[in-house]
Formats: structure tokens, sequence, C-alpha cells
């Protein structure tokens, strides 16, 4: 297939890239957008990139939280972006970890949530972006052949103490 008639996507990551990185964040009052994600994501959408979060969420293995507890936060972060005009196309999210439910191939640094927006909405890796704040986030990247890997701290000048 031609490349031009494939689609070019932005994958972030979202604790610690869109929202300040707390202790398995799960209530919308604890849910803190990083200074600057809004405008990030709207400058990524405007350039035709479709927009999808990539998140490790093993606090659901952990049982910390639910899978619908985990989906209503996700839902109001939603709200939020269309809100300032942004679109989410999907967010994929792996509530697995090792010690708990074994290896899978969708906990970041693999790269199975990326491959699967892959096929699912005909994306071209080459021309795609991954935005994240930690090594696994590009480590996932890379192994999906994402041409661009980002770390958000060198996107955004961020205080956060």
């Amino acid at each position: 297939m031609i490349a031009n008639n494939k689609n070019k996507a932005l994958f972030i990551d979202r604790d610690g890239t869109i929202n300040v990185e707390k202790n398995y964040v799960v209530q919308i009052e604890d849910f803190e957008f990083i200074p600057g994600i809004f405008e990030l994501l709207k400058s990524y959408q405007n350039k035709g990139y479709l927009l999808f979060v990539i998140t490790n969420q093993s606090g659901i293995a952990r049982q910390y939280y639910s899978e619908n507890d985990f989906l209503r936060l996700n839902n109001w972060m939603i709200r939020q972006f269309q809100k300032h005009g942004i679109e989410i196309t999907k967010v994929y999210h792996c509530p697995h970890h090792p010690e708990i439910t074994g290896k899978c191939k969708c906990r970041k640094p693999e790269p199975g949530m990326i491959l699967q927006a892959i096929h699912e909405f005909n994306i071209d890796p080459v021309n795609s972006v991954l935005i994240g704040d930690k090594k696994r986030d590009i480590l996932a990247g890379e192994k999906a052949g994402i041409g661009k890997n980002l770390y958000i701290q060198n996107l955004l000048q961020t205080d956060l103490s």
C-alpha cells in the first residue's frame, strides 16, 4: 500500500506525560494535566495526526482500582480534551503486571498497544510520533517502528516541584 494512503499518528503516554505522575491516579480530583499538554496535542491534531493514548495500568492487576474505575477517569479525561477541541481517537491500556498476571505483549516496553492501533487505523508508523516520559515508552515506539520517539521533558518546560 502506498504510504500516503495511510494515517499518521501521535502516540502519547498518560501518567507523567499527559498528567502529573502520582501513585496510581484513579480519582478525577487527583488528575492534574501537565502545563502545555493541550497546546501540544492540538498542534499535532492540526497537522493531521490521529491521537492515541497508550498507557500501562498495572494498578488494575494489583487491584488498587478496577477496570471500571480506570474507564470512568479515562472518559472524563477524553471530555476535557474535547472541551479544548482535541479528539482522542482511542485510548489503549494494559491492565497487566508481569509478576501478577504474567508476561503480555501490550505492557510497555512491548509494542502491543501501538501495533494494535497501527493495524486498526491503517497507520504509517514511519511517519508517526510517540511521546512519553520513560525509557519503556521510547522502547515500545522503537519496537513498533515509530519514526520519531520523543521525551515529553524535551518538549515542554515544566516545573513539577
